[in-house]
């Protein structure tokens, strides 16, 4: 039996890192009580502008809301919607609506159970339906939905018997609903009933409370009110007749807390109740002040960046949104007004689905029912980390916090199951040191400190190298206060767990990971892998900074940086050509495989740089293993792939892997839904959503026009001819503390503003001319005429 001869963390020192955490975390938003939010004086509101402003000619189809409701959120709350005249549809979600626990009893081969019980699962909230019966589609002409972006409001209207009707839909942080507006010129009325339903099994009623059998408590309401007509309750629905304007009010969450210590619960909050008091605070004021405090609200947030690629046709402009994929795709023709659009419709994503909760999984914020595959949960071998590559690359840096919140509420659990499971003798992953420290975690993760499917060794590693690219974009020392003891723990773990070998036909000894698997694909138990080595190399590197900037632990950081040396560094296999994937010349897995594992330090690492500072026949390895991967797979997958390229400087490449992600799904394929969600192909003729490609493609057009590490800024390093006549990019955020405006004209650059967050020192470059530039914080400076 293997035996763990490291001193085990007491319970009470376990409890108190919770107690600490939770101090930490004491000021994140949840579902609780509020103050009164600020009210804009003025109105924010302004009219979209075309190419910010989605449309379609068509409602939901009921029964096809994942690929065609249109999505709505506040960072915590949020839903989809039919848009449907006569029976408008929301399907209600609060982000920590999961059922499960701590999962802490292994199966018989040592790894973590993985159901929807035990695991648990993301689910909804509620359903909400509002029935006007007399306003059938078919009873009604001129059609038309909107999502305008700059906004946050999603906007219905169409005309009857001469009325023109319509509605406004959006959910606001500052009064924590969701508001359903309706309005109509002409002289018309609005007759019928809403209902708010739960989905397990509650029933209907304009409120309700329940408790899942893992005991977090949820509970949901709604109001209504109008004028010159009637708004009454009657039994379970809300009934309305001959309104001139209407509006709906729904609210609802859990009494979830991210805090190890109360167990992720708040004892005190009465979530039913709580959620009648928000929907009555807010009821209490008019339609226009909710909208204006709402967009106020978001457009402070999404105004922070701007992006043009160019300009599109007149005709490109006619179609609606879903004629306007499927010609892209079609006509192979350009649109880069609809590919600018794709990158917004991602920020609007993180805005509405990354702010004051826990961050977003598999499906983000947004569902059709209570079963999504794997759960809805956080992958932690690609796809929580690429879903956070686009916050800060998109001027979203605030969102972010919502994923450094949740790793920060979620270590305490992660070590103590680390410390009492991970050596269990049946797991194939265990540490054959027979040493244990620090923390890890599964490579699924829910939001009570609980893991699924298998261990996953290194995701500790990717997890903390994300958080300290955070780190490099906003130099904010409170943030690196708050990740710093992740960063420790998870060396820590490494420390116990790296062996020490003998490269074959050499005396040279080097520290090599133990058995793993490369995600996921080839052997189970191989060891020293390229996706391993490459993270923790990165991790040490980060840890070793972070202590130096914080003057904490120079003792252990010396002894991490030791280790760093020691590291096995991968190599170009003799055989294929390609960076090695498993510390041997042979390729082990599938080809074509759609994880790139081995490519970590080429992006989202540096390790790996085509500018002359790697080794060429490393940068040559990576780049051949990358084109036998394909340029075909899932969009995430596609994504990873677009971001690598660009690192590469291979624009054309890189660009043809956006597009390959715009093309639309038909019949469940590999693509983009109508409603701009990506879809993920299961199985033939059955597609799923998962919204990683949703922020990873949107992170591969940042990445192809501004590449940043710490000291150095490149303009334009991947610009595909597509978008080369003239663009601009305002806002954008870069590592090493500084934020650029660019614009560009026939491929070049014609002018940067660079203005620093923290920097001091960078180097701008492009094509092959330098420009070095130091500024105090707060500073900014202009260069022209870059490309001479």
């Amino acid at each position: 039996m293997t035996t763990d001869p490291s001193p085990m963390l007491p319970r009470r020192d376990l409890l108190a890192l919770a107690a600490m955490t939770g101090a930490a975390l004491a000021g994140l938003p949840a579902f609780t009580a509020s103050a009164a939010p600020q009210r804009p004086v003025d109105s924010p509101s302004t009219k979209a502008s075309s190419p910010l402003e989605l449309w379609w000619q068509a409602p939901a189809d009921d029964n096809s809301m994942i690929e065609q409701g249109l999505p709505v959120g506040n960072g915590r709350l949020g839903a989809l919607a039919s848009n449907d005249p006569g029976h408008e549809v929301l399907l209600v979600t609060d982000a920590t609506m999961w059922t499960g626990g701590l999962n802490d009893t292994l199966d018989s081969d040592g790894q973590f159970p993985y159901g929807r019980t035990d695991f648990g699962s993301f689910t909804l909230l509620g359903r909400l339906t509002v029935d006007i019966p007399d306003h059938d589609l078919g009873a009604v002409s001129g059609y038309r939905r909107t999502l305008d972006l700059a906004q946050g409001v999603v906007t219905t209207s169409y005309v009857r018997s001469g009325v023109t009707y319509r509605r406004k839909i959006f959910a606001s942080r500052p009064d924590d609903v969701i508001v359903l507006h309706f309005t109509q010129s002409g002289g018309g009325r609005y007759t019928g009933t809403v209902t708010l339903e739960g989905t397990h099994g509650e029933g209907a009623g304009v409120s309700f409370g329940a408790a899942f059998p893992n005991g977090l408590k949820y509970g949901a309401a709604v109001t209504a009110y109008g004028t010159g007509g009637r708004v009454t309750v009657s039994g379970t629905r809300i009934d309305f007749s001959g309104c001139k304007d209407l509006t709906v009010v729904v609210s609802g969450g859990t009494d979830y807390a991210p805090d190890a210590a109360k167990g992720y619960r708040d004892p005190s909050l009465d979530p039913h109740g709580l959620a009648r008091t928000k929907v009555r605070d807010a009821a209490a004021h008019s339609a226009d002040t909710l909208l204006n405090t709402h967009v106020g609200d978001y457009r402070e947030v999404f105004g922070a960046f701007g992006l043009s690629l160019g300009t599109s046709t007149a005709e490109q402009r006619s179609l609606d949104t879903w004629e306007r994929i499927q010609a892209r795709a079609r006509d192979e023709v350009p649109d880069p007004e609809l590919e600018a659009a794709y990158v917004q419709f991602g920020r609007y994503l993180m805005i509405s689905g990354s702010r004051g909760s826990l961050p977003l999984g598999l499906q983000g914020l947004w569902l059709d029912g209570n079963d999504p595959d794997w759960m809805g949960d956080y992958h932690t071998d690609i796809n929580i980390q690429m879903n956070y590559w686009m916050a800060d690359r998109a001027g979203l840096s605030s969102c972010f916090d919502a994923f450094t919140d949740y790793c920060v509420a979620q270590v305490p659990s992660w070590t103590d199951v680390t410390r009492r499971l991970f050596n269990d003798p049946r797991n194939r992953y265990r540490n054959s040191s027979g040493k244990n420290a620090g923390w890890t975690i599964g490579i699924s993760t829910n939001p009570y400190g609980g893991g699924g499917w298998w261990w996953h060794p290194a995701g500790n590693a990717w997890l903390c190298n994300t958080l300290w690219e955070h780190y490099e974009y906003t130099r904010s020392h409170t943030h690196l206060e708050k990740i710093y003891p992740l960063l420790k723990g998870a060396c820590e773990f490494w420390e116990a767990r790296l062996l020490t070998t003998t490269l074959p036909g050499t005396s040279r000894e080097v520290l090599i990971a133990d058995s793993d698997w490369s995600p996921e694909q080839g052997p189970l138990d191989a060891k020293g892998i390229t996706y391993a080595q490459e993270l923790v190399w990165a991790l040490f590197g980060n840890y070793c900074v972070a202590a130096a900037e914080l003057k904490k632990d120079g003792g252990y950081a010396e002894t991490i940086a030791g280790l760093r040396k020691r590291l096995y560094l991968p190599q170009v296999s003799p055989k294929s050509g390609w960076l090695e994937e498993w510390m041997s010349p042979d390729n082990l897995g599938e080809t074509t495989h759609r994880h790139l594992s081995p490519l970590v330090g080429l992006f989202p690492g540096d390790r790996i740089r085509p500018d002359g500072s790697t080794p060429a026949d490393l940068v040559a390895g990576a780049t051949a293993l990358l084109t036998a991967r394909g340029m075909e797979s899932f969009g995430w997958a596609n994504a990873w792939r677009s971001l690598c390229w660009a690192r590469l400087k291979n624009a054309d490449k890189a660009y043809q892997l956006i597009v390959t992600n715009l093309r639309p799904s038909t019949d469940g394929s590999n693509g983009t839904a109508p409603n701009l969600f990506d879809i993920y192909e299961v199985s033939q003729g059955r597609g799923i959503f998962q919204i990683d490609a949703n922020f990873g493609t949107p992170a591969a057009v940042s990445e192809m026009l501004l590449y940043s590490r710490p000291g150095h800024l490149e303009l334009l390093p991947a610009l595909p001819d597509a978008w080369s006549a003239a663009g601009s990019l305002t806002g954008a955020p870069a590592r090493g503390g500084f934020v650029v405006d660019l614009r560009w004209r026939d491929g070049r650059p014609t002018e940067a503003h660079i203005r620093s967050v923290g920097g001091r020192t960078t180097t701008v470059a492009y094509g092959g001319t330098s420009r070095t530039v130091t500024l105090r914080p707060g500073g900014s400076v202009t260069l022209k005429d870059l490309a001479r």
